[in-house]
């Protein structure tokens, strides 16, 4: 279970250590393969048997039907397998820090079973304008049962 916020830095070649709390739940912390996609507004970043049981449920799907086709250009086509290395870090891919805006100080955001890497600003600023629809939100989820 990823959960919680970090800040880190990425260096200048693209390099990001991922927080020792997402490493023990990746297993056993270094050596692993993550898939990166482009998600909204940062990168989301996947354990491999996550993400590949999200391509296996789209390859269910009706792959004629037109939402189909474009979630697959738009968003698996993004997909770039990156492996961790022994002191637990990434190389991001030089597309996806331009996607997401990553330059140097970055937000790793937990997500259940994936996590985000935000541009700082961007998620500082995400959080400032999204945070009133909170209430909001515990409602609807309430009415779905959580």
């Amino acid at each position: 279970m990823f959960r919680g916020q970090y800040f880190h830095t990425i260096d200048p070649k693209g390099r990001l250590s991922i927080p020792a709390k997402f490493r023990e739940t990746l297993g056993d912390g270094a050596g692993g393969t993550l898939v990166i996609a482009n998600g909204e507004h940062c990168l989301e970043v996947y354990p491999q048997e996550v993400w590949e049981r999200l391509e296996a449920k789209v390859r269910s799907l009706p792959m004629l039907q037109r939402e189909v086709q474009h979630f697959i250009r738009l968003y698996l086509s993004s997909g770039a397998d990156v492996e961790m290395d022994g002191q637990g870090r990434v190389l991001i891919p030089p597309a996806s820090r331009e996607f997401a805006g990553l330059t140097k100080e970055v937000a790793l955001v937990g997500g259940i079973d994936r996590f985000e890497i935000w541009n700082r600003e961007r998620w500082e600023e995400f959080q400032r304008t999204h945070r009133p629809e909170l209430p909001a939100l515990f409602e609807k989820l309430s009415s779905m049962g959580v």
